[in-house]
């Protein structure tokens, strides 16, 4: 069939009243080749383990905010697959991260959050200072002093970006600026290390890991699943983008019709389902147009503009396009952490498994929201934490988002059940809006190759 034309996302940008950053006008045109998948990758056990030895070990994960690790003695356990990681702020202010076993008899050291002034294991006592150095452990005269004393906490690789702590359990690995591209440069304006979070769910999903986080690469799902956003979202208008092995990009516009359904909705409809009841008069009164010559994107961008000045300098709102007051600009920094761009409320995503389950996950969305320079920083959202059994909706703070993740929730289980079910053992994906699945198989293929 003949592919419709639509507006590029480029041409899009091209009615903005101010300069697009660099990053938004970055186009990388990716050739991905179009190759069909095994549905192994997904159900097979052996992939996960291999996953579980090759992938995990290797990359870098993102664990928590840096406010989570404020002062001397705060720690953090993350978990991942049969890792266990615990992070802590030492006594000279410096992260450091461990693995989560004590050097004894293995029990874990940690769970959960806290502050310590050591890291004493439960079981018989055996501790360490928070800089992973051996302190002390009960009737030493049964060990040999020469062993305790070579007692250091096995270190990973920590690192922070944008307000959040990461690892790298491979001390070998490249640093987190050289691994994740242009990510940095991308994020300078946006700041997230400026941010609170808002909002923390951690839901279970009854699906492999990939599964979850490939629903929010690609916005192709959108008409038959969400079709409630379509008089806002121009998903068909979606750009792709590729840099190098460990990071990809959706651009999907807001505040227009999806161009496909597009003779379904006014303007005003297109504004409102955005900004709710008045603010396309908001917007008329704030842009001083009437309403034959406003569009869509200039009524919402001049609505967010007004919410965004108590957080916003003058000078810096001066600069703010209509873009990054909407538009879905989602990174993925493979394998699994996804920052949102913009200055609006940044979403951010997580997917691991659910500790050995290759058939269950979890999910983390973080909002992120902006607050006054003037204004000492809230505290972050405690996390509310969703079972499987349970849905988006039941989070309170999600509001309308509640339903779409609820929709993208629906589908996983089946998705997973049907990928099980598959006679052909194999999947086939769009050329152009599910060019970055096919990138993150690429990229996974080298990971799990290595050691064959």
């Amino acid at each position: 069939m003949n592919k419709p034309v639509f507006p590029s996302y480029q041409e899009l940008l091209n009615e903005e009243a101010v300069s697009v950053p660099d990053a938004l006008r970055l186009d990388t045109q990716p050739n991905i080749a179009n190759d069909i998948i095994a549905t192994d990758v997904w159900t097979d056990r052996g992939v996960f383990e291999k996953e579980v030895e090759r992938l995990w070990p290797k990359v870098w994960q993102m664990v928590c905010r840096e406010t989570a690790l404020q002062k001397a003695g705060d720690y953090y356990v993350y978990d991942i697959a049969r890792y266990s990681i615990l992070l802590v702020r030492t006594e000279s202010g410096e992260l450091k991260g461990f693995h989560n076993s004590c050097l004894h008899r293995g029990r874990a050291l940690k769970s959960g959050k806290g502050t310590s002034r050591e890291l004493r294991c439960p079981y018989h006592g055996f501790c360490w200072h928070l800089d992973g150095s051996f302190k002390e452990a009960y009737c030493d005269w049964e060990f040999d002093q020469a062993q305790l004393a070579e007692l250091t906490l096995p270190e990973v690789q920590v690192t922070t970006w944008g307000g959040w702590v990461l690892i790298n359990m491979d001390l070998d690995a490249p640093p987190f600026e050289e691994y994740a591209s242009v990510l940095t440069e991308h994020f300078q304006r946006w700041t997230p290390e400026d941010r609170y979070v808002s909002l923390h769910v951690e839901k279970k999903i009854a699906c492999n890991w990939k599964i979850a986080m490939e629903a929010f690469i690609e916005s192709y799902h959108a008409i038959q699943t969400h079709p409630q956003i379509l008089s806002f979202t121009g998903g068909d208008n979606s750009q792709y983008d590729v840099f190098g092995d460990h990071l990809s990009r959706t651009i999907t516009a807001q505040g227009i019709p999806n161009p496909g359904q597009a003779d379904r909705y006014s303007v005003q409809e297109s504004v409102e389902a955005m900004t709710g009841p008045g603010g396309f008069e908001r917007a008329q009164e704030l842009i001083g147009l009437d309403a034959d010559t406003m569009t869509s994107r200039q009524a919402i961008g001049a609505v967010r503009r007004e919410e965004f000045a108590a957080f916003l300098s003058p000078e810096m709102l001066a600069t703010v396009t209509d873009a990054e007051t909407m538009d879905s600009i989602l990174y993925l920094v493979f394998p699994n952490f996804a920052p949102w761009g913009g200055f609006q409320s940044q979403i951010t995503y997580r997917y691991r498994p659910d500790g050995m389950n290759p058939d269950g996950c979890i999910m983390d969305i973080y909002l992120l929201d902006g607050f006054a320079a003037d204004q000492p920083r809230p505290a972050d959202a405690k996390t509310i934490r969703l079972d499987y059994d349970q849905k988006y909706a039941d989070a309170e703070g999600l509001g309308l988002l509640g339903a779409l993740f609820d929709q993208d929730a629906g589908n996983l289980p089946e998705v997973q059940r049907g990928l099980m079910a598959s006679k052909s053992r194999k999947a086939i994906t769009a050329s152009y809006q599910e060019l970055r699945i096919r990138h993150f198989h690429e990229t996974l293929a080298k990971y799990l190759a290595t050691g064959d």
